[in-house]
């Protein structure tokens, strides 16, 4: 009897890194690790790691997931994916025989670059496209670019390898035409008392999201007037107040959608939606769907075989 098939993403390890899956093998990269594969692969799954990804799509059609976002993907999909971040790629149109090589893949570490930032100021201009990362960047326009410099990255080595690997990243630093994919990305502020401000009432707003509050509540706790509140936060977060708080809960319910079974009206409840017809429409809205198509389409992140 088959065991059921856990609906969290899965966290690789390093130790299953194998040069048979596609990776180079230990010993043999520094900081930039290089991975190209096919499919049907082991690595086809809804998994998540430590490190950065850099993924560039060269074969087939099928539906991307990242996150909480679920959308196609064709040959020339290139997405950065930061720590931690659920991923999964599944074509819907392999031949027979599967694809030799689909996906071209870099991975990095966090701590090194925000290290040497501190160090050395042209890396800080990294920074930012770094913290765009966490919700995962689709990026347009740059496809035969970045192909280029990946197979030269799987060709060099030490600082040649380095070199080019800064070069690829500056390409997506100075890139205007991308688009976030999983959540709302917050915009920084110039003073760290404001960051600190905002960031409190982000974390209060994401912890109780469920719970009922308004917007003169979290003013008051923050010492605001309405009005200004609003507007500081507007700046903060791109949205408003409302539309920042509906997004936030809908994420939680993909998140409800597709790692459990509960219905979608109590789905529906444990988010903090006290209305099935707003929450049904305030999904639509935000995820271009509804939520038994989510559901439904979720499914798919597994891969073949899963």
């Amino acid at each position: 009897m088959a065991l059921p098939r856990s609906k969290s993403p899965e966290l690789e390890h390093d130790v299953g890194r194998t040069p048979s899956l596609g990776y180079e093998p230990v010993g043999t990269f520094g900081f930039v690790r290089y991975l190209e594969h096919g499919v049907p692969n082991p690595l086809v799954r809804w998994h998540y790691h430590e490190e950065y990804e850099l993924h560039l799509i060269l074969d087939s059609h099928g539906k991307a997931f990242v996150g909480d976002y679920i959308g196609q993907f064709s040959p020339g999909h290139l997405v950065l994916t930061g720590p931690r971040l659920p991923h999964n790629w599944v074509s819907t149109d392999l031949p027979e025989n599967g694809i030799a090589v689909r996906d071209l893949c870099l991975q990095f570490c966090d701590a090194p670059i925000r290290q040497a930032a501190g160090l050395i100021p042209e890396m800080a201009e990294l920074l930012a496209l770094l913290e765009r990362a966490r919700f995962g960047i689709e990026f347009f326009g740059l496809s035969g670019l970045a192909q280029e410099r990946l197979l030269r990255i799987k060709q060099l080595h030490g600082l040649q390898r380095f070199a080019e690997f800064l070069a690829l990243l500056g390409d997506l630093v100075r890139c205007t035409d991308y688009r976030l994919l999983s959540t709302v990305q917050l915009q920084g502020f110039d003073d760290d008392a404001s960051l600190a401000k905002i960031g409190n009432i982000v974390e209060y707003i994401t912890e109780h999201s469920a719970e009922s509050f308004s917007m003169a509540e979290l003013s008051a706790r923050a010492g605001m007037t309405e009005s200004a509140f609003s507007r500081y936060f507007r700046r903060a977060t791109g949205n408003t107040f409302t539309d920042f708080v509906n997004r936030l809960r809908i994420t939680r319910a993909c998140q409800l959608l597709m790692e459990t079974d509960r219905y979608i009206t109590n789905v529906c409840y444990d988010v903090g939606f006290n209305n099935v017809a707003n929450f049904n429409r305030r999904f639509l809205q935000i995820k271009g769907m509804t939520p038994k198509e989510f559901r439904q389409q979720a499914e798919a992140r597994f891969g073949p075989g899963a």
